[in-house]
């Protein structure tokens, strides 16, 4: 009798330890203030790419139904070796020594529409040891521009280094036309000290948000890869540059320079020239310098695929 009272007991006191360490378990989720299923925000408050300086977006490339800008619905011109593909967020598009011309866009084509701006995308590319790349350039009509270096070029440095280096290197021009003559400046981090002028990126082959911002009041030009600033502290401020003014109409050409090569016949195609190979998703253009928080917010929601 003893025996079957001790084992009894024995047995109640295990299943009393059960129910409480399993009503500890649960307490977590019923004392959670995110929802299940709740995607967290990011700085800003932000849930979605979209909501990141919305009113300030003036053209979006998603490549997701085609290659058209997606707020005005812009087809291309002409697309050559190009094709759709897995992108950092639904589809992309595939470069094979490709580009896309656009005819005029017309919110980038008014004299002050990026005198302060921002461009922003996502890529997947190398090195080559013999071309430099350009992915996004706003230029002058095709019949009008002379010169690769334009209004914006958003490039990088890809001919100057061997397919072997992961290294990528990032360099941007900016122009403006107050004159009627340009007046640019550019930035670039693959020049003087790495880690104290520049920093360098590792990201060949691997998909990486490229930032390219330059505010009009202050003449500031920098570059961002994966929401860190590597731009050369040397040619940040570009003095007496401004607000950056464009001649009018312009085009946009993604994965080229404005040259003989995609259409602009009174450009010449300069031998370091080249045609992009590579991935390319979610373009946007901004008409503002972006803060610091909504470039943070733009990599990590985009990335997260929102």
């Amino acid at each position: 009798m003893n025996t079957y009272i001790n084992t009894s007991s024995k047995t109640r006191l295990l299943c009393l330890t059960i129910l409480i360490a399993l009503g500890s378990c649960t307490k977590v989720n019923r004392n959670d203030d995110v929802k299940l299923g709740d995607p967290p925000p990011v700085p800003g408050g932000y849930t979605n790419s979209s909501q990141v300086a919305a009113a300030n977006l003036l053209a979006y490339w998603n490549f997701e139904a085609s290659n058209n800008e997606v707020k005005s619905n812009t087809a291309p011109t002409n697309a050559v070796n190009t094709s759709s593909s897995t992108g950092i967020k639904g589809k992309g598009l595939t470069f094979n020594q490709g580009f896309v011309l656009y005819p005029t866009i017309s919110a980038l084509s008014t004299a002050n529409a990026v005198g302060s701006c921002t461009v922003s995308m996502w890529l997947k590319f190398a090195n080559n040891g013999s071309k430099l790349t350009s992915f996004f350039a706003l230029s002058r009509d095709v019949n009008v521009e002379t010169s690769w270096l334009t209004i914006l070029n958003v490039a990088s440095e890809t001919g100057n280094h061997p397919a072997s280096d992961e290294n990528l290197y990032f360099h941007s021009w900016i122009g403006s036309y107050a004159n009627g003559n340009r007046n640019g400046g550019d930035n670039i981090n693959d020049y003087g000290n790495a880690g104290v002028d520049y920093q360098r990126f590792q990201g060949a082959n691997k998909w990486v948000q490229y930032i390219m911002r330059y505010d009009g009041a202050t003449s500031i030009i920098d570059l961002f890869a994966n929401n860190i600033r590597v731009s050369n502290n040397n040619f940040r401020v570009r003095g007496g540059l401004g607000s950056l003014v464009s001649t009018i109409p312009t085009r946009v050409v993604l994965g080229g320079f404005p040259n003989a090569s995609t259409g602009f016949t009174n450009s010449p195609t300069e031998g370091f020239h080249g045609l992009y190979t590579g991935d390319m998703d979610e373009v946007r253009v901004y008409n503002k310098a972006l803060s610091d928080q909504e470039i943070s917010a733009l990599y990590i929601l985009e990335r997260q695929g929102r």
